[in-house]
């Protein structure tokens, strides 16, 4: 299977979607979270991982009898078939995609959410997608400050052993997670910084952080900058942290 070379790989929250849609605009090769939204520093490990291995790993595939129809923990809901290959056939296809865009991109986006992670009840397997299942079939877990810096030195290494040339720029989502308690959202979000900028320490140059959340946080703060649902930036917020992504990069060159 072949792929157009990309310029710019997004791959993380929700937020990767809106940086996106304004590279779509503006004509610039790229390629977000192809086999769904990643919202945690496990996820976005167990993707990479997945998409560069020379021996991929059985996906982890189960049957949803409500919906009749087979579906895989390491993928959105939009992978979904009621054969069991062919869903299989559709998620490795969108990692495939993915590893040959990794070794070929200049620049890789991962942007983290949160540190909770979902773990299934039976065997332990931290799913990248709930797939919208019965809350009881999960345990919720928070990653310490350690385990989520391993987890992103771990992914650097992966990454730049596949493409040494590639630069990592890190982010972190100003989406709030007001299920977890505005508080919690918060805690989370500083374990996130603190692991990001230790992992950047020890991976400079290759890495780098770009602080839409701050952005968001500390010079948007207006309600005027958020959705109606006071927890996403707004439109306008998007195009002002775009504007100045598209800055970053000018001066990263």
């Amino acid at each position: 299977m072949s792929t157009a070379p990309y310029t710019y790989i997004l791959l993380g929250s929700c937020f990767s979607q809106h940086m996106s849609r304004h590279m779509t605009r503006q004509g610039i090769p790229h390629l977000t979270n192809p086999s769904g939204t990643l919202f945690n520093p496990e996820s976005i490990r167990t993707t990479v991982t997945q998409a560069l291995s020379t021996r991929r790993s059985p996906l982890p595939m189960f049957y949803d009898h409500d919906m009749r129809e087979w579906r895989c923990w390491w993928a959105n809901t939009q992978f979904r078939s009621h054969q069991r290959e062919e869903c299989e056939a559709q998620v490795s296809a969108a990692l495939d995609r993915l590893g040959q865009g990794l070794h070929t991109a200049r620049r890789l986006f991962v942007t983290l959410g949160t540190n909770v992670c979902y773990r299934l009840k039976e065997g332990g397997l931290t799913v990248t997608n709930c797939q919208r299942q019965a809350d009881r079939l999960f345990q919720e877990y928070t990653l310490t400050l350690p385990e989520t810096t391993e987890i992103l030195d771990d992914t650097v290494q992966i990454l730049h052993q596949a493409n040494p040339e590639l630069q990592i720029t890190f982010t972190v989502s100003p989406y709030r997670y007001r299920k977890y308690g505005l508080h919690q959202s918060q805690l989370s979000k500083a374990v996130l910084h603190l692991a990001i900028d230790q992992t950047c320490r020890r991976h400079a140059p290759y890495t780098d952080y770009f602080p839409a959340y701050e952005i968001m946080i500390d010079e948007l703060r207006d309600y005027q900058y958020y959705a109606p649902d006071g927890l996403h930036p707004s439109p306008q917020a998007t195009e002002i942290i775009w504007n100045r992504l598209c800055k970053y990069l000018q001066s990263h060159q």
